[in-house]
């Protein structure tokens, strides 16, 4: 035999030679497993094997033959999706672990008796899918390492397990039900607009860079005409629209006044422009000369422009997805949290030690390495907590602000209706603390000061929700309000009254 066979193939025989012809008597119920695909449900038909055959490499090299492979399962049905959307609902209730009415009367089909479902077990590869199946339909269900090897076996060989099937085929529902099924899980995201939080700041950083890059460049240039200009307008905005409109120094004149107190707004500014200008050491430039400083100056402002656009888009949604992280950290370095954590769930699960150093990873692993200090923060070193704290008490207020800022992200995460309560509460639990830090003062607790926040939380809710009874409820005439409310003024005399009468007779 080892003449004309490999180790594999020996191997893979000896082992089901041993469980199928040594174990006669062993009973073994019939395993039927079950293979989601783009396509349809499909059902196959195994008897119970060793499991210690498919974690040997050479039966996993074996296995790729597809005739020996079919020696351990046989097909046994198929059921086609109509089309894609009916697919794209079917996969996206089974990755849930539901089972979809088209499951559930596939399913009903070939095992319908109680009779026929105590013979044998349903192979899945999901455990949740199983449970849910043995709890709803009364199959008895498996999921193993084994159920799932040899589902990825059948993956690989479906095309020749199916009548008329062609590989072709085969890749192209894949590829279909992967777009649909992406379509649909993005546009069902609850956390999406986490990528519009994460687009914008990254944009934010990158603009304000390329801002003060371009500016410089505009400062230099220009500043051959009128270097004095450089000390006087230190606002690159500024800076570019005196450029972009005044051009040449020679401009500036008694008449030019009011075209310059318009662009720098400030009297006493313009007034040491108008003086500068005449003593200028500068060079003269050419009329091309001012023409591309002017271009570029103009790209600069309008990239300004848009800057401060995107910032008020940026808060925007930062008060609508994370309003507590904002209030607490600013909307810039909550953003920026979130865009390093990957989105807001993510945020929400990291513990306060890793929100407390996010932002400095390199610093940890090289400080972890050379057995030196680790950081004491990341991104939340330029909150402006940290920033006022004394050099000694850094560190500590680093460890609470990181504390309070996962608390404000789990909020914001899992909160149905969170708002700016919460994390306002939490702002002045960080300024108190700061506080005491300073001065030594006793401060509440903090399940004191959360309780209090609660209360306020819960009134906002109420006075919310009588808001949006108003604005659904019916508008009235006047008349008809004026008719409603001296009914109830006569209802509540005649109650008044009639306590009063039985308050006498008693």
């Amino acid at each position: 035999t080892q003449s004309t066979w490999g180790h594999s193939e020996c191997l893979f025989f000896f082992v089901h030679f041993l469980f199928f012809f040594l174990n006669p008597i062993m009973p073994s119920d019939k395993i039927y497993i079950l293979v989601e695909l783009a396509a349809g449900y499909s059902l196959f038909e195994h008897k119970e094997a060793p499991e210690i055959a498919f974690l040997q490499p050479e039966t996993q090299i074996s296995l790729k033959d597809f005739g020996r492979f079919k020696q351990l399962v046989s097909f046994v049905s198929f059921c086609p999706f109509t089309s894609a959307d009916m697919a794209v609902e079917n996969i996206d209730a089974v990755v849930k672990g539901e089972i979809p009415e088209f499951l559930d009367i596939f399913l009903n089909q070939h095992f319908s008796s109680a009779k026929i479902k105590s013979k044998f077990k349903l192979g899945v590869a999901d455990h949740v899918l199983g449970q849910n199946i043995q709890k709803n339909l009364g199959i008895s269900c498996v999921a193993n390492d084994t159920i799932s090897e040899l589902t990825r076996w059948i993956r690989l060989h479906i095309a020749k397990f199916l009548p008329n099937g062609k590989e072709a085929d085969v890749i192209q529902a894949q590829l279909g039900l992967a777009h649909g099924y992406s379509r649909v899980t993005v546009k069902l995201n609850v956390n999406r607009s986490d990528n519009m939080i994460t687009q914008a700041i990254s944009l934010l950083d990158q603009m304000d860079k390329d801002i003060n890059t371009f500016a410089m460049r505009v400062k230099e240039w220009y500043g051959w005409h009128f270097p004095e200009l450089r000390k006087i307008l230190g606002d690159n905005e500024l800076y570019c629209k005196f450029a972009m409109e005044i051009q040449s120094k020679s401009n500036i004149t008694e008449e030019s006044y009011q075209q310059l107190l318009d662009i720098i707004g400030d009297e006493e500014t313009v007034q040491e422009v108008m003086r500068t200008a005449p003593i200028s050491m500068g060079m003269d430039f050419v009329e091309q000369d001012f023409a591309n400083i002017v271009c570029f100056a103009r790209r600069v402002v309008t990239l300004t422009a848009f800057r401060k656009q995107l910032y008020t888009y940026l808060v925007e949604k930062m008060n609508l997805v994370s309003p507590n992280l904002a209030a607490l950290m600013g909307e810039q370095i909550a953003a920026r949290l979130i865009c390093h954590a990957g989105s807001l769930t993510n945020l929400a699960k990291y513990p306060a030690s890793t929100v407390q150093i996010l932002g400095a990873e390199k610093a940890l692993f090289r400080a972890l390495k050379n057995r030196t200090d680790t950081p004491k923060y990341g991104l939340i070193f330029h909150s402006t907590f940290i920033g006022r704290a004394q050099q000694e008490h850094k560190g500590r207020i680093s460890r609470f602000l990181a504390n309070k800022a996962s608390l404000a992200s789990r909020i914001d995460a899992f909160m149905d209706t969170p708002n700016r309560i919460l994390g306002e509460a939490l702002s002045e639990m960080v300024e108190k603390r700061l506080k005491q830090l300073a001065t030594g003062e006793e401060i509440p607790t903090n399940q004191e000061q959360m309780e209090q926040a609660m209360k306020k939380y819960k009134k906002s809710l109420k006075k919310r929700e009588r808001e949006a009874a108003v604005e659904e409820a019916p508008v009235e005439d006047e008349a008809e309000a004026k008719r409603r409310r001296k009914e109830e003024k006569k209802r509540l005399k005649a109650e008044a009254r009639a306590a009063a009468e039985a308050a006498a007779a008693e």
